[in-house]
């Protein structure tokens, strides 16, 4: 029996013109992601992950979905490269470890405190210096990457914080914010943060600002953004984790 699918892949030649009219978009992504995967993946690893990413999109692109294609094209380039990432195993257990600290030791503070910790309070819990704690911040902020990539709380499949950050279907970011409850409990998380960790968030995610052009314009070094970057993601997960449970806690039922 033939399986019926549900659109018609695109002829070759729409399927080159796509890719054609669409190759600026490999340049971008790879600066866009050049600074959140590690050293020893190049921007020359980023961008051939994108291309085949960009590539694959073109393919299975269906204009009857009502995407445009170049927001289906964007995720499956992202993807691509994390796949890629993936692939090389870059993820040491012994990073996983120290954001997997640095978060269980923020969410015992926001309980103790009943706010944000500073990070001097951070480094005493975890009984290091404050430089140290930067240090670990600067080792673990490619992860972030990752992070925004995986699911929210401790299910397996369903909404990533990326979901809840980027644009989709043209729709603006405050748009996307008004449409779902979890987005606006994650832009109430975005509020709790700090100064330069809110600047640094939007800079980033609404302005879409390189890191480069962050540190410019807060007048900070590029690895002070990473460092803040990297402490925001941690503080945002940790909220939205915390609202999860709260959610779905039989007391709330």
């Amino acid at each position: 029996m033939k399986v019926a699918v549900p659109y018609s892949p695109p002829g070759a030649g729409a399927k080159d013109s796509l890719i054609k009219a669409h190759l600026y978009m490999i340049s971008f992504l790879a600066d866009r992601m050049v600074t959140q995967v590690p050293a020893f993946m190049s921007r020359e690893d980023i961008a051939s992950a994108a291309m085949l990413g960009l590539v694959h999109a073109a393919g299975r692109f269906d204009p009857g979905q009502g995407v445009l294609f170049k927001t289906f094209a964007e995720k499956r380039m992202r993807g691509a490269v994390l796949d890629e990432v993936r692939r090389m195993d870059w993820f040491s257990r012994t990073l996983r470890k120290k954001q997997g600290q640095v978060q269980k030791t923020i969410d015992n503070l926001v309980r103790t405190l009943g706010r944000d910790p500073e990070e001097q309070e951070i480094a005493t819990a975890l009984e290091i210096s404050l430089e140290e704690y930067r240090q670990l911040l600067s080792e673990t902020s490619h992860l972030g990457c990752i992070s925004l990539h995986e699911t929210i709380g401790e299910a397996e499949h369903g909404p990533s914080l990326l979901d809840n950050l980027v644009n989709e279907d043209d729709k603006t970011a405050l748009e996307m914010l008004e449409s779902s409850e979890l987005a606006q409990q994650l832009a109430d998380c975005i509020d709790r943060l700090s100064e330069k960790e809110r600047l640094v968030v939007s800079l980033y995610y609404y302005e879409e600002l390189s890191q480069k052009e962050i540190a410019e314009v807060l007048e900070l070094s590029e690895g002070r953004v990473s460092q803040l970057h990297s402490q925001a993601l941690i503080k945002l997960k940790s909220h939205i984790g915390r609202n999860i449970k709260r959610q779905h806690s039989p007391l709330q039922r």
